[in-house]
């Protein structure tokens, strides 16, 4: 199996945030083995212009070059309505090349968007802030990582990874899902699905009719979301809808940020590279750079956001967006070095939770922390 190359610089820059994130935690991890994890797991093959795991595409038009994800059934459907065809094209990627080519990246990134579908414009997330920060509500003394309750809404694998990270410390980590709506991994290969959730307790809920999902975000101290912003806000649970405990940090994980139309946006690890910048330039043309970078190194960042928010007392929404750390890592991927290995196969010791196996465990444990009964 081909090993999963990056550029030293880039490499080192995500060992710092595992050092500080160990120094915070006594959590030592291998950036490396986070980066390069779900290729070495899964035998993928070297990403060129098709992306190591096969759903997004580089294609190149006139204003230069995008990236199109198309890993969920909903994005196939889209292709006829996105290239103005009446069927879904065989072979597929030809004759949306051939439409890139005839219209250009900008309004094909244009259309894609209106569709709803993943897109990333090369280099366009320059400059994006990879993390902002605002006040939230009061402010409380850290609490040990130990004492953590952390609602994980997030699914795929950047936000997921935040909330490994926050399970290894010894954080008490709940992964929500809808039975209607699962995380899309759950169905992929149990070794990568397992390998960022294991550890975590397992909730069902009902997100239309949220009182009980109201009641896990108001006694939680830590909230990872993964969802456009508006998703949440839409059923009264958003960030400032919701009451919370003193020093509750809610990170908001994105594809490209909330500003304007971008908060819209849909994203995956690749294309977010794409976007940020992040890819290897070669004289041909650039191509990918490892597998789905943006989300490995979106989820280191914001589990030591959400560490570091802690350590100032919380009551912060920390908003990162995978375009903009991605972005940012795209200057040290830039500087002259070497490339570097990431291909070590991470353990698994241990299967996660069946979708709701712990709802009853995590009722009680919110009324608890509340004082009311279950």
């Amino acid at each position: 199996m081909p090993a999963v190359r990056v550029p030293a610089a880039v490499l080192a820059r995500a060992q710092e945030s595992t050092q500080t994130i160990a120094a915070l935690t006594s959590v030592y991890l291998d950036a490396a083995e986070l980066i390069g994890g779900r290729s070495a797991l899964l035998g993928l093959p070297a990403p060129g212009r098709m992306s190591a795991g096969g759903a997004t595409r580089l294609m190149e038009g006139s204003g230069g070059w995008c990236a199109l994800t198309l890993s969920r059934p909903d994005d196939l459907d889209a292709v006829p309505a996105l290239i103005g065809v009446d069927a879904l094209p065989d072979p597929l990627w030809p004759a949306i090349e051939g439409f890139v080519r005839a219209v250009g990246v900008t309004e094909f990134a244009a259309r894609a968007r209106l569709l709803g579908l993943p897109v990333g414009v090369l280099g366009e997330g320059r400059g994006a802030t990879p993390v902002l920060i605002h006040e939230l509500g009061h402010r409380a003394p850290a609490p040990r990582p130990r004492e953590l309750l952390v609602v994980d809404l997030s699914s795929m694998w950047a936000g997921p990874l935040c909330g490994r990270v926050l399970a290894d410390a010894g954080a008490t980590v709940v992964k929500v899902e809808s039975a209607a709506r699962p995380d899309g991994t759950r169905g992929g290969p149990p070794a990568f699905f397992d390998w960022v959730n294991a550890g975590k307790l397992s909730y069902d809920a009902d997100f239309e009719k949220p009182g009980k999902l109201r009641r896990l975000l108001t006694a939680a101290d830590v909230v990872i979301e993964g969802s456009r912003p508006a998703a949440l806000q839409r059923r009264g649970l958003g960030p400032a809808q919701v009451s919370g405990r003193p020093g509750r940090v809610w990170a908001r994980i994105t594809g490209h940020g909330i500003d304007g139309d971008r908060g819209q946006w849909v994203a995956f690890g690749d294309d977010a590279a794409v976007a940020g910048g992040l890819v290897d330039a070669g004289a041909d043309g650039p191509q990918f750079c490892a597998d789905a970078l943006a989300d490995p190194l979106t989820g280191i960042e914001a589990a030591r956001a959400v560490l570091e928010s802690l350590g100032r007392g919380g009551g912060e929404l920390l908003d990162v967006s995978m375009a903009g750390v991605a972005a940012d890592y795209a200057g040290d991927a830039a500087l002259p070095g070497d490339e570097k290995d990431c291909g070590t196969v991470p353990s698994v010791p241990t299967a996660a939770a069946e979708l709701g196996a712990h709802n009853d465990v995590v009722e009680r444990l919110v009324a608890a922390r509340l004082g009311v009964p279950c």
